[in-house]
């Protein structure tokens, strides 16, 4: 009784001031990502150690983990948006389905990876390179990754879930122990400290798996007990509704098809710099590891974002949605030119963290340099990206994310690789398509906000 008398009071994300409740909802989700980011600089960093061949395997790796991470944050985007819709309409019946429909999707997602995961990994890296300690090692890293995925899908959703309910900060809690809990598995996994086996690389994976299942089990944890907005049922579950699948597919199929390209688009990249040296796929797993940390405030920020965007459009509260937007710009923008300038002053200390040999630093300080004039241009993308998804224009999403995650990139780099024939040159490839992607999301953005000011009109 006590749980549907709150269910029928109206949610904070539609009461509370717009600045205090986007803070509110986003910096927990900041903090989390950061960390999370950090995990993965800190994984690259002890595999580093062990050679630099072993760096380029999980280098090779990231763009098959990025597939998977395509699925879960889409699922999860889904999720965060539609949630918030059904809540604000006072749909719990409909909240709930969409819930139970999103843990039997992540079944059938375990399903297809355990598979894979079994059948193709060594495929995968036969087919990239002849080097055997980076076949064996990326084989064994990948197949763990993989049949071992369930922490991951349904660390992501039930974070979703919560963040979507306004429990941003137990959210962070859940995704913060899970990334604390790889950070300390780490290195006693990788090196066999104490009474721990030494496992190499494939140490790493199974740290990163480990953290990911503790996230997923806090996530639950916190939804069952604290969540009062939502209820989860097996009936739910083994019986999904296809009106919810729909609901949740046509908001966050954008962000699949987003980081499936990108995935496909690291692994066209690694192919031309495969031409020029596997320090080179190195330094662009280097670079990858590093724009992931940087753009980790701006996730964290479409995370507290997106539920308002949701909620406010669902009750035609259009003040709160344009207010929401122009805050997360403003600080995402902030932010991304101080990391500029912190990268641009450092990038050989960057690198060094990775025990950069000789070559690796001579490649690496200039592709940092490079690269890292995207920053902005890029955060700008991901804010007015996921505003697009929030507010029912995901095709106007789509749009930008193939061309900054697929269409420019690859075609930078085999353009440039065709003109120029020096890898110094090729990390132009990375600002060139930010800049362009940046231009279509403004111009798109402002082509949204006049359909909805239309819209707003005729109503």
């Amino acid at each position: 009784m006590e749980n549907n008398e709150k269910r029928n009071t109206e949610n904070k994300m539609g009461t509370m001031p717009i600045f205090p409740l986007l803070m509110s909802m986003a910096i927990p989700m900041m903090m989390s990502f950061f960390i999370q980011a950090l995990y993965n600089i800190v994984d690259s960093m002890f595999v580093a150690r062990i050679s630099e061949n072993a760096l380029a395997a999980v280098s090779l790796a990231f763009p098959m983990q990025q597939i998977m991470n395509a699925i879960s944050i889409g699922t999860g985007v889904g999720i965060s948006a539609s949630i918030p819709r059904a809540l604000a309409r006072k749909q719990n019946k409909q909240a709930d389905s969409l819930a139970n429909t999103g843990i039997f999707l992540c079944f059938c997602y375990v399903i297809v990876f355990i598979v894979l995961g079994l059948t193709f990994t060594r495929k995968f890296y036969s087919m990239q390179t002849n080097v055997a300690e980076i076949v064996e090692g990326g084989t064994s890293y990948l197949t763990i990754i993989w049949t071992m995925s369930f922490g991951m899908f349904y660390g992501v959703l039930f974070e979703k879930m919560l963040t979507s309910s306004g429990f941003a900060s137990l959210a962070m809690i859940a995704q913060t122990s899970g990334a604390v809990f790889n950070i300390i598995f780490d290195p006693l996994l990788i090196f066999g400290i104490g009474p721990f086996p030494e496992m190499g690389i494939a140490g790493a994976a199974l740290a990163t798996v480990m953290g990911q299942i503790f996230a997923a089990l806090v996530a639950f944890w916190f939804n069952a007990r604290k969540n009062h907005w939502i209820s989860f049922s097996m009936k739910g579950i083994l019986h999904p509704s296809l009106k919810a699948a729909k609901e949740i597919y046509s908001i966050g199929f954008p962000s699949m098809i987003t980081m499936g390209l990108a995935s496909m688009s690291s692994f066209f990249i690694n192919q031309v710099l495969l031409m020029y040296s596997t320090t080179a796929t190195a330094v662009y797993g280097i670079w990858l590891k590093l724009q992931n940390f940087c753009y980790m405030p701006a996730f964290g920020m479409n995370n507290g974002m997106v539920p308002i965007l949701s909620y406010n459009n669902g009750t035609r509260r259009y003040d709160r949605v344009w207010g929401t937007i122009r805050y997360a710009l403003t600080i995402i923008l902030s932010l991304m030119i101080v990391l500029t300038c912190v990268f641009e002053i450092i990038p050989q200390t960057l690198l060094d963290l990775f025990s950069a040999s000789d070559a690796l630093r001579e490649i690496g300080v200039v592709a940092i340099r490079t690269c890292v004039i995207s920053l902005t241009m890029g955060g700008v993308c991901v804010i007015l990206g996921s505003a697009m998804q929030a507010l029912q224009h995901a095709r106007f999403a789509l749009a930008v994310n193939v061309l900054r995650g697929f269409l420019m990139p690859v075609a930078s780099f085999y353009l440039l690789s065709v003109i120029f024939h020096d890898i110094l040159k090729l990390w132009i490839a990375v600002p060139l398509a930010d800049s362009t992607a940046c231009l279509a999301a403004i111009f798109l953005y402002r082509r949204m906000k006049r359909d909805l000011l239309e819209e707003e009109q005729l109503s």
